[in-house]
């Protein structure tokens, strides 16, 4: 009975979904578009309808209020690569290949000496979008492998315009290659050189040209009348932190609300230009962040996690809790909020499902569709899994989660001043070496104390009962688990930015050195 209902479920949403196509030119339903706007190290707590006191972002905030708001939204992983590699593949990076095995537990993400990137095997949400007609842009960030066979057009996308790899720099071209800018197949400029971005005022038009493409891109595909899926992965609040001259000093929170509040005007600008093409009630909209703020660039470079405790490369909450509102007028009723536990993964499925497309049958996806909580508010119960790299260290069912692992960061580290967790030291909790808890798991009830600051009681019976609820999932999810080969075990110097497709038109081809692989390393 309970199958035929769920199908029951499924069949209704698929209704309500098409319900919302619109014609496109051949006179065929045409499916929603998608925009899916990923920000790089914004915290739960900097937006203004999540509490931040100087209420900064009254575009993010508007949508939020016509829109629905998931106060309880987790990325996969507490760093950028991993995360937009299980957002794109919806499956958690310990499948995808996006983690090291090269020490325990430890982050890893693709700088531009890492050797790998996302394999030939993972299906990239664009790339199965294609079969529903959808033409795909990504704006921004990519950060999942930087050498050709990488390449976000060989996986999917239709167009892209933004980097490989994070803004860091400025380089002397010697030492290390500035990072390059692409627009779709070849590089256009690096930044610092042709993409300025000022290191000691954070001036930086970066964020008005990434707005240029989504606006431009949007009215294109509508003029043709094509569904679109727009990945706007803009890194404005990744540190160093710039914004543009009008927004520079503008913000009570000092570069970074500047930055923040460049984004919430830009997002104001999609918004307006949706609604007056008249294609809201076509278009999901989706806000989101990556991981969690970078604590250790705050508060000049990072931003707020609000309650949580630590922030990025944690898997406490604060580094794993994202800001999430999805907007859908017409369809989402406004001024919702929903308590269903929602991951990062999810928006693949629910992008799949929007489309009207049947998930990979071959493989494990992680996500979940989200359209049932979105247009029904129907609650689905689910664990959240919480890895660092290749080690689970918590999970998360209903209002409990439970910490098989502790870890900040080493000591070594901490006594050089590289602090995850600045003023939230938890005695047993925040540890500065790797502690198992394995055999008793810390749990903490995150309704009554969403800090992780007071673990329930080991004999306790809400601990115990707890425990019998959790125990049988971890285990079903580690007996099944297959890993991917990882992809961020090897380094090498030479496969750096040299010499990107397009730099001999430019003029911008730098010869690399000697090859070299060598095993990466990834202290915390």
């Amino acid at each position: 009975m309970a199958a035929v209902a769920a199908a029951m479920r499924r069949r209704l949403v698929l209704v309500l979904v098409l319900s919302a196509a619109e014609l496109g030119a051949s006179g065929t339903p045409q499916p929603p578009n998608i925009l899916l706007l990923l920000m790089d190290d914004m915290g739960w707590g900097d937006l203004g309808v999540y509490g931040e006191p100087s209420r900064e972002t009254p575009n993010l905030d508007r949508m939020a209020a016509e829109g629905m708001l998931f106060p309880n939204f987790y990325t996969a992983s507490p760093l950028c690569s991993p995360s937009r590699a299980a957002l794109l593949t919806g499956r958690l990076p310990i499948r995808n290949g996006f983690y090291t095995t090269n020490a325990q537990a430890r982050n890893a993400y693709t700088p531009q000496e890492v050797v790998g990137g996302i394999p030939d095997t993972e299906l990239l949400l664009p790339a199965l979008l294609k079969r529903a007609g959808y033409v795909s842009k990504i704006v921004g960030k990519w950060h999942l492998g930087h050498r050709p066979q990488f390449h976000p057009l060989k996986h999917g996308f239709d167009e892209w315009f933004g980097s490989p790899n994070c803004h860091f720099g400025p380089y002397d071209n010697k030492a290390r290659p500035n990072i390059p800018v692409y627009r779709d197949w070849e590089m256009v400029g690096r930044f610092y050189e042709e993409f300025p971005i000022n290191p000691k005022t954070g001036e930086a038009n970066l964020t008005q040209i990434y707005l240029q493409e989504a606006l431009v891109f949007i009215k294109r595909q509508q003029a043709a009348q094509r569904p679109f899926f727009l990945y706007w992965a803009i890194d404005a609040t990744h540190a160093p932190v710039y914004a543009s001259k009008p927004f520079l000093g503008t913000s009570q929170r000092g570069r970074y609300g500047d930055a923040v509040r460049e984004i919430d005007d830009s997002v104001g600008k999609i918004l307006d230009l949706l609604q007056d093409l008249k294609i809201t009630e076509n278009t999901l909209v989706f806000f989101t962040s990556d991981n969690g703020a970078a604590l250790i660039s705050a508060p000049r470079q990072g931003g707020s996690n609000g309650p949580f405790l630590c922030g990025k490369q944690t898997t406490f909450e604060g580094g794993m809790r994202e800001p999430a509102i999805v907007w859908w007028p017409g369809r989402i009723p406004a001024g919702q909020v929903s308590h269903q536990l929602g991951s990062i993964m999810d928006l693949f499925t629910t992008s799949l499902s929007l489309a009207g497309l049947e998930l990979p049958s071959d493989r494990v996806i992680d996500g979940l569709d989200l359209l049932p909580a979105m247009l029904q508010g129907q609650l689905t119960d689910r664990p959240i899994f919480y890895y660092r790299g290749n080690t689970l260290m918590a999970v998360t069912l209903g209002q409990y989660k439970a910490h098989f692992w502790t870890w900040t960061n080493s000591w070594e580290e901490f006594r050089q001043g590289i602090d995850f967790c600045p003023g939230q030291n938890v005695s047993g909790v925040t540890t500065h070496t790797q502690e198992e808890h394995t055999k008793l798991p810390l749990i903490f009830h995150l309704g009554r104390d969403p800090g992780e600051r007071y673990p329930l009681s080991f004999a306790s019976t809400e601990y115990l009962n707890a425990l019998r609820r959790i125990t049988p999932v971890v285990q079903q999810h580690q007996e099944a688990l297959v890993p991917g080969q990882p992809q961020l075990n090897v380094c090498n110097q030479a496969v750096m930015n040299w010499a990107p497709p397009g730099c001999e038109k430019l003029g911008k081809c730098l010869t690399p050195p000697e090859s070299v692989p060598e095993k990466c390393s990834w202290p915390h």
